[in-house]
């Protein structure tokens, strides 16, 4: 079983923190493991695979290698399973508040609720920071927010058979209408103007099941919400000639992007360029030794944001950290096919 644990007054002394626990971050977890680097993973969520959990559990991703097609949450779980058996301990639902070096050149990093924990290395995976919907302006939204309005979908069957109207016209405005569909009894899509900014083959995809009558399409922005005790009954738009309509609806989307929030992260007197942390390509270490950041929190030429460029930069990471952690010791390049040592350290044969 995985390690978890909850806060702590004693400093916990490790081999390596990781301050993330998303794909790359767990991905981080496994390449570290394998020269022997024990790891403590620290995430403000209340269970592992950041935002593909938080925000596109059920949302299909098509560039894992070798993985056709793979839900964020399955994606997590199959981490999860690959990093087992390395045995690291998770500190889920706290946030890393404090970042400091100590006399003997190792890092402290100390969470909201008190865990202290000390290593020679610290990983932050924290992906762009902590990302909040942006929320349309409409009057007394909040009132239905988690009964009637969602502003992610993590259970698509949340949704059968219900009135849908998405709100929105970029990709995931498009991607949820399409993923929807089939199971709702009615689905509406509103945008404020009748061009999408999502990939040409969801537009495609979307004007056929409009003109085949299965998606009703609205052009204009929402006036109001009607409804009871927080169920929502219908809403009511205005056209781009101010004429008012009505939709009836019972769930109501809005995908108006995301408001991307940095954190503590910014005022850990690491060197920061446009809310992202330089690294070298090298190594995927910042500018001050022993601390790595990789995955979507990194800058350097070329970046790409993306989670298979966040395993390349997992396993180069690791290599470097290796050095911090075992000064003493030469690094021995192993290949999981055909290293008997690492092989005995996966329980594989």
């Amino acid at each position: 079983m995985l390690q978890m644990t909850s806060p702590e007054t004693q400093t916990i002394r490790t081999d390596a923190i990781i301050i993330g626990a998303g794909p790359v971050g767990l991905f981080a977890v496994f390449q570290l493991g394998l020269l022997d680097i024990k790891a403590h993973v620290i995430d403000i969520l209340d269970k592992p695979g950041g935002q593909c959990i938080e925000l596109y559990p059920e949302k299909p991703i098509y560039d894992i290698p070798a993985l056709v097609e793979v839900t964020g949450e399955e994606l997590s779980e199959r981490l999860m399973q690959q990093a087992e058996p390395l045995k690291p301990t998770f500190h889920f639902s706290q946030m890393v508040t404090q970042l400091q070096r100590q006399e003997n050149g190792e890092w402290l990093v100390m969470t909201d609720v008190g865990t202290r924990i000390q290593a020679p290395v610290v990983v932050i995976a924290a992906g762009g920071g902590s990302f909040q919907p942006k929320k349309p302006p409409i009057p007394n939204i909040e009132v239905y927010e988690n009964t009637s309005v969602f502003y992610a979908v993590r259970e698509r069957e949340k949704f059968r058979d219900r009135k849908i109207l998405v709100l929105g016209g970029g990709d995931s405005a498009l991607d949820w209408t399409l993923n929807l569909q089939p199971i709702a009894s009615s689905m509406s899509l509103l945008h404020r103007r009748d061009r999408f900014r999502a990939v040409p083959d969801s537009v495609k995809r979307l004007h056929k099941l409009v003109e085949g009558g299965d998606v009703n399409l609205h052009i204009g922005q929402v006036k109001e919400l009607h409804g009871k005790y927080g169920n929502l009954e219908s809403v009511t738009y205005v056209d781009n000639d101010e004429q008012e309509h009505q939709i009836e609806c019972d769930i109501l989307l809005p995908f108006f992007g995301l408001s991307m929030k940095l954190g503590p992260v910014g005022e850990w007197g690491l060197e920061m360029q446009d809310g992202l942390i330089p690294v070298s390509t090298e190594t995927f270490e910042t500018g001050t030794p022993g601390i790595f950041a990789i995955g979507d929190i990194n800058t350097y030429p070329g970046k790409l944001k993306l989670i298979l460029s966040g395993f390349h930069e997992a396993a180069l990471m690791a290599q470097k950290a290796f050095a911090y952690v075992h000064p003493d010791e030469k690094l021995v390049f192993q290949y999981t096919t055909s290293s008997s040592k690492v092989k005995k350290k996966l329980g594989v044969s």
